[in-house]
């Protein structure tokens, strides 16, 4: 990239001004990393014009549903991806430089992009913010840099996806202080090891599956990591082994650990503190209070298992676009809970017992079973179809699928895959399909998809 942040940014929103955007409005994205996509979503932010980033992986009929959903004033795709939706707008650099630049850019974002999620139902739902005043938008900017310290001299590496939230919310803080970015078009592990080197980076997001990879990578031992200054890690539950190994691994004191989702943001926790309380996610992030409450709304006591609530300040608060019942239930006053959980010790450390209901996490992506069941019990050789999630050491959980066949049909798991690839994004695609008598069930006939998981999920080695 030889233009800079600064300059692509002021154009990028010239360019959405000329189309018609303007503050307040959505701009539905679709395209893959590239510098343009970060420099482009930075603008409109400063500019207050909504971007809505969606998921390349989709597929065209879930890409085609959401954008109709996001009901934004223009569509914007890179050019690998338009052909699947009409855009209005081309995100290709030359294309961007070529409108007359904006002159009025705040100096922070003044709205956070509307990225979706998925509730217990498995509907996509997309977190929205609306503009913030310019007080609240500096308050987030703080609050972004005082949870990820950094300055004008980091230069941070993104591994992911800047459709997700995650991924995003890092580049875009390193950009609102003056830092440098890296973008990758994708995660690679041997490409990140050499990026790191070549660009001496100093801070980076990644899920535990890139931790998993990079630590099996033949260049891991040899590559000069002492530019890195932190290394923030979460989307997905980090096996205890993974963590160690992870920890031994990089530089001391480099590898942070926080649990939060599309909506926001509720712990971290440093790598000594995480060697004192193995398995923690933390205490509340700055600003912020946790509580675990039972299901008749009282608190838990210590120690007790209970539904996860954190504390919003201002300029943290959210909506579900489009869904008035669906943020009723996530909110309680100034508190939202994303149905995760977990239990606090005596010191406010908390331990996640479970994610959200049925929730697969792979590879630090969200797969709802609900989702890829639709589309499982629609092979017609499915009678009865589960879908769940079994313990993995690179991915965190791996997709699976456990199919009852149609009386007299012949049920073939490999074929089911094809069937499902063909319909379903790739992560949603389970790797195992298993071609089962009859599934587990409650009392009450209910498939039993813990079970299933237990069964299959490799028993812990016990530590000598």
């Amino acid at each position: 990239m030889t233009t800079s942040w600064e300059t692509l940014a002021c154009h990028a929103v010239g360019a959405l001004r000329a189309h018609g955007a303007a503050t307040g409005d959505r701009v539905v994205l679709l395209a893959d990393n590239s510098p343009a996509f970060l420099a482009f979503t930075w603008g409109a932010l400063r500019a207050g014009i909504v971007p809505v980033p969606l998921n390349t992986a989709l597929s065209d009929t879930q890409v085609v549903a959401l954008a109709a959903d996001a009901d934004g004033t223009l569509v914007v795709t890179d050019a690998a991806n338009a052909g699947r939706l009409d855009p209005d707008l081309l995100l290709d650099e030359a294309d961007l430089l070529a409108a007359s630049p904006a002159a009025d850019l705040h100096p922070v974002p003044l709205a956070r992009a509307m990225h979706y999620t998925s509730g217990t139902s498995g509907t996509p739902k997309g977190v929205w913010t609306g503009v913030l005043s310019p007080d609240l938008a500096t308050a987030w900017a703080d609050d972004e840099t005082t949870a990820n310290p950094t300055g004008p001299d980091d230069v941070h590496l993104v591994c992911s996806h800047l459709f997700h939230s995650g991924p995003h919310r890092y580049a875009i803080n390193t950009l609102n202080r003056g830092g440098h970015v890296v973008v990758q078009p994708h995660f690679d592990a041997g490409a990140t090891l050499a990026a790191i080197q070549r660009h001496r980076v100093t801070t980076a997001f990644m899920v535990p599956t890139h931790l998993s990879r990079l630590l099996d990578h033949p260049d891991m031992a040899t590559a000069d990591l002492s530019s890195l200054r932190w290394i923030h890690h979460a989307g997905a539950a980090c096996p205890e082994p993974l963590k160690r190994r992870a920890l031994d691994a990089f530089p001391a004191g480099v590898l942070h650990e926080f649990y939060g989702s599309t909506e926001g943001q509720f712990t971290d926790i440093t790598p000594a503190e995480w060697l004192q309380r193995p398995g923690s996610v933390g205490r509340a992030r700055a600003g912020r209070t946790l509580q675990v409450t039972r299901d008749d709304g009282s608190e838990a006591a210590v120690d007790e298992v209970g539904t996860v609530w954190v504390s919003a300040p201002p300029h943290a608060r959210f909506s579900y676009w489009r869904s008035p019942a669906a943020t009723a239930a996530a909110w309680r006053g100034d508190r939202f809970t994303v149905g995760d959980l977990g239990a606090l010790d005596d010191e406010g450390y908390l331990t996640l017992s479970g994610r959200r209901t049925d929730l697969i996490v792979t590879g630090g992506v969200n797969v709802y079973p609900a989702e890829v069941e639709r589309v499982l019990l629609a092979h017609p050789s499915v009678a009865e179809g589960v879908v769940f999630g079994v313990a993995d050491d690179a991915w965190g959980q791996r997709v699976t699928a456990a199919v009852v066949p149609r009386r007299g049909a012949a049920a073939d798991g490999e074929e089911i895959r094809t069937f499902l690839r063909a319909r379903l994004a790739g992560f949603q695609t389970p790797k195992d399909v298993l071609v089962l008598d009859d599934l587990p069930r409650t009392a009450s006939g209910k498939p039993l998809r813990n079970v299933l998981a237990e069964r299959l999920s490799p028993r812990p080695q016990k530590r000598p």
